[in-house]
């Protein structure tokens, strides 16, 4: 096993470790430092094909080349998970979600939500932002230690969704963890205990929805602003969501935002640690946040995994591919793709250009990436600004997933001040 901070295997190693690969049985090691497996795959094995004949996509441009057919690879997830959940309320949720779907009703779908999503829109959630960040900071500062995961970097996407649909602050508790629980159950291997936490979740939200939309329904809110309200309405010319659409891409706009965004932000405070020449060049030059945010995406994606399913023949590399085949995108593997990034392993805040995946490509590319974005840039240029000589408080605890990487514990300690 590599240790923590190896990037690759020794040569005699690669091979083997690619040609044993197998995503529903990982080896050991693998959800705290996937990298030296996906340097082996992408130079071995870069079409990995399972025992099941779906494959494993490591090279930038053949994810590349998967983004740009959606038609011929499809993200309709119908096939795929009616096996993995059967008749459950994960099953309706994530093949009604707008991500696992194609048009022309994820066109629908997303039209109505980009439309609150505008770079006016998003602009103007930055006070807000700002004021909710001081104020965990300033909670920080109180304390001096803590974990960085719960009191700051998961306490952020939650607030911000939960403006986006207008859900009342003292209700918001279970919104994190109802989006861990499903989400969760996108693992690859899906166990019992996972199965039943992921459908519980669903099954809650949805009785909490209901009563939030019902009552927005009775109390409309400014569509231009909230998301809840613009679904509701739906288009000009009468085009709306049933019922069922609507309340399951509610669930999946509170989902979408939360554990990607922490991650976000806890994975970049975590390799500022790692990397302190980079830190400190952030610090000393902070107008590079904005180069410095896509680097972290790129360096350690939150979301890891992608999939998409053969509708027809096809080409994938030089493998012929009949219809029906799945394909998982790696895209924390393409965004380390030397072919792509020069010195891929080194963290570089003035990395430009810098065109990673870690949004996705294509008509599926992240709808609210421009949210993120701002609530990277607002949280870690604050933090860096308040405590600028944070150490580590104890060893960091990765959350266990293979397909969104992230932290479940970041204890640091804090320092203000130069």
């Amino acid at each position: 096993m590599p240790t923590l901070s190896a990037t690759r295997f020794p040569k005699p190693q690669a091979r083997a470790a690619a040609a044993a690969f197998d995503l529903r049985d990982l080896p050991d090691g693998f959800c705290d430092n996937p990298y030296p497996w996906y340097h082996a795959l992408r130079e071995h094995e870069p079409v990995k094909r399972f025992a099941d004949g779906s494959l494993f996509l490591t090279r930038f441009e053949d994810l590349i080349a998967v983004y740009k057919e959606p038609k011929l690879f499809s993200s309709d997830k119908q096939q795929e998970f009616g096996p993995k959940y059967g008749a459950t309320p994960l099953y309706e949720h994530h093949t009604t979600s707008l991500v696992f779907n194609d048009p022309p009703y994820h066109t629908r779908v997303r039209r109505l939500i980009a439309g609150a999503l505008t770079p006016r829109h998003v602009t103007a959630m930055e006070p807000g932002l700002i004021a909710l960040v001081d104020r965990l900071l300033d909670e920080l500062e109180a304390r001096r230690e803590a974990d960085l995961i719960e009191a700051f970097a998961g306490a952020i996407p939650v607030e911000i969704i939960g403006n986006l649909l207008d859900v009342p602050r003292a209700e918001r508790g279970p919104l994190r963890g109802w989006s861990l629980a499903i989400l969760g159950a996108l693992e690859p291997v899906l166990t019992p205990p996972v199965a039943a936490a992921g459908n519980a979740a669903v099954t809650e939200m949805l009785e909490y929805l209901r009563g939030l939309v019902a009552d927005r329904r009775r109390r409309p809110g400014d569509p231009d602003v909230d998301v809840l309200t613009r679904l509701i309405k739906g288009e000009q010319d009468g085009e709306k969501l049933d019922e069922r659409e609507l309340l399951h891409n509610c669930i999946f706009l509170l989902n979408a935002g939360h554990e990607t965004t922490t991650n976000l932000i806890g994975n970049a405070l975590a390799v500022l640690l790692e990397w302190p020449d980079q830190r400190a060049l952030l610090i000393a030059e902070p107008e590079r946040i904005r180069t410095a945010v896509e680097e972290f995406l790129r360096f350690e994606s939150s979301n890891q995994l992608g999939n998409r399913i053969s509708s027809a023949p096809a080409r994938v590399a030089d493998l012929e591919i009949p219809a029906g085949t799945r394909i998982t995108l790696c895209i924390g593997a393409a965004n380390r793709d030397p072919a792509q990034f020069a010195d891929p392993d080194r963290l570089d805040i003035t990395r430009s250009p810098n065109r990673h995946l870690a949004f996705g490509s294509g008509p599926h590319q992240c709808v609210g990436m421009q949210v993120a974005r701002l609530e990277g840039r607002v949280a870690i240029s604050r933090f860096l600004a308040r405590f600028p000589r944070y150490e580590p408080g104890g060893p960091p605890v990765r959350g266990g997933r293979v397909r969104f990487r992230g932290l479940s514990r970041l204890p640091v300690r804090l320092q203000s001040g130069p």
